[in-house]
């Protein structure tokens, strides 16, 4: 029995849009037998999740979502069967939660438990509400929008009192204020090339103090045993002044000092002679008195020698009156 072409070219194409259509539903994930490992999770909102959207566990592809049905009528409830590539060891307590990506594909990010039971086929999976990655950026960066928001009104104030400090008055102030540092700048700068001047033309008394310290220096060490001499003759001197009985010498001027002021203090407060010749007018009124007598009788000894000697072998005794006070030249004398 021979098949015509026709027959041939019907069969061919019936073949081709089936293995077209078995295809494209193997793309996306989806085959007309039901065969592997299938867990579920129920959302309230899938987010426009669609057959073929990977599922992520830390970032790893372990699966793809296979199908998404609807419990009841009023679409309050929707199931979404996730196809695992093979039966990973993932917890009981796991949650699943939809990745979405405005700029990419939506996802289905499964985030593991701590439990030690592990999901099989066949079960249902915690789910959380959806999250989205622009939704994540905004919530990490909302603290630093609030922020910038303070800084910014912070920065508005600070603005305003320095709008309302630099009124017309205080302008003119603070110019005036920057043109005397500008005239004290350049004050500064001809002060600072002067000391420059004055450095550069005391290079010379600067060379020369050093030469001379130099020279010094040398004559130090040139002289450096004559020194060491000295300092052995003064070591000499003073260890002969304490092998000296100093100690014993100074007490012994010291009592004399004692004893001798002890006298002075006599003299000028006692009673005696001597205290009386140093410090008593009347004493020294009288003791003048006769030595005034004293030269009187003297002078009139001179004067009249017969009064007081009773021999006369030529004349008579002298008759005149006799002195009242002393001679001139005895006078003199004193």
């Amino acid at each position: 029995m021979r098949v015509s072409n026709e027959t041939k070219v019907g069969a061919l194409t019936v073949i081709a849009v089936f293995l077209i259509i078995f295809g494209f539903n193997f793309l996306k994930g989806k085959t007309f037998f039901k065969s592997g490992t299938f867990v579920y999770a129920k959302y309230a909102d899938t987010k426009g999740l669609i057959v073929s959207n990977p599922v992520f566990v830390n970032g790893f592809q372990v699966g793809t979502v296979f199908e998404i049905e609807n419990i009841n009528d009023n679409l309050s409830e929707l199931v979404v069967c996730i196809k695992l590539n093979q039966l990973y060891k993932i917890p009981k307590n796991s949650i699943a939660t939809i990745q979405e990506n405005p700029l990419g594909t939506n996802a289905i990010n499964i985030i593991p438990g701590k439990s030690t039971s592990m999901i099989m086929s066949g079960d249902t999976i915690q789910s959380a509400p959806a999250t989205s990655l622009l939704g994540d950026l905004m919530n990490e960066l909302s603290p630093v929008g609030e922020q910038i928001k303070n800084t910014i009104t912070a920065l508005e104030q600070v603005l305003g009192n320095i709008n309302k400090t630099l009124d017309d008055g205080n302008r003119q102030n603070f110019k005036v204020i920057l043109e005397n540092l500008s005239a004290t700048t350049i004050n500064l700068n001809k002060s600072i090339q002067s000391i420059e001047g004055m450095v550069d033309q005391q290079n010379g008394s600067i060379a020369k103090t050093a030469d001379n310290l130099n020279l010094f220096t040398a004559n130090l060490n040139q002289n450096n045993q004559k020194i060491s001499n000295i300092l052995s003759n003064l070591d000499s001197t003073t260890k002969s002044i304490n092998d000296a009985d100093l100690y014993t010498t100074i007490k012994t001027i010291q009592s004399t000092l004692i004893a001798l002021n002890t006298t002075i203090n006599q003299l000028n407060n006692g009673n005696g002679t001597a205290s009386k010749l140093l410090n008593d007018p009347a004493m020294y009124t009288q003791l003048q008195s006769t030595v005034k007598s004293v030269n009187t009788l003297v002078d009139d000894i001179k004067v009249h020698p017969k009064r007081y000697i009773n021999i006369s072998v030529f004349g008579k005794k002298d008759k005149r009156t006799p002195l009242t006070k002393p001679l001139s030249d005895t006078l003199d004398h004193e």
